[in-house]
């Protein structure tokens, strides 16, 4: 199984694809979109889609695997994600890419086995599950590939994430 995991914003999107067989993990390609602070928002959207279309394109993903977007503290903040969240959400459906939710909870008790690990443990778990020498920088493009590695357990589980229709 072959799973681009997305983790969403619109100053960094980090993405990561994995490749799951017979219980083994491997990286296959993985990097962040970064988009300018001076970009005009409307551009920064565009560039994310384009992106997330051109990975989708090159990597052939069976599916897509983002965080459920909730709200924490910044509202301005979440509204920006979302409207990125949305455009690769786009990007995903017009190249035929099932597109799967998980909490965050859910990402963490698939990697780590404990639904309240903080995050410094879910990617180093991230790191060695894909044998890589270090943790992969920025934080978003860890944090993605964890988010692919999680889709690859719950994918098989009551963990299941939730199916964007």
């Amino acid at each position: 199984m072959r799973v681009l995991g997305i983790d969403p914003g619109y100053a960094i999107v980090g993405w990561g694809v994995v490749e799951y067989i017979s219980n083994r993990f491997a990286p296959i390609g993985y990097g962040a979109v970064i988009t300018g602070k001076d970009t005009p928002f409307e551009q920064r959207l565009v560039e994310i889609y384009e992106s997330v279309f051109d990975i989708c394109k090159r990597y052939q993903p069976e599916a897509l695997s983002i965080e459920k977007l909730y709200y924490q503290h910044n509202q301005t903040t979440v509204i920006g994600v979302a409207e990125a969240r949305g455009v690769i959400l786009l990007a995903a459906a017009q190249c035929g890419v099932p597109i799967y939710e998980y909490t965050p909870m859910q990402v963490k008790q698939a990697i780590t086995g404990y639904g309240k690990a903080v995050k410094k443990q879910i990617q180093e778990m991230t790191r060695i599950m894909l044998h890589l020498e270090s943790v992969p920088k920025p934080d978003d493009t860890a944090d993605a590939l964890g988010m692919a590695i999680a889709h690859c357990h719950c994918s098989r589980s009551r963990l299941m994430g939730t199916p964007v229709r």
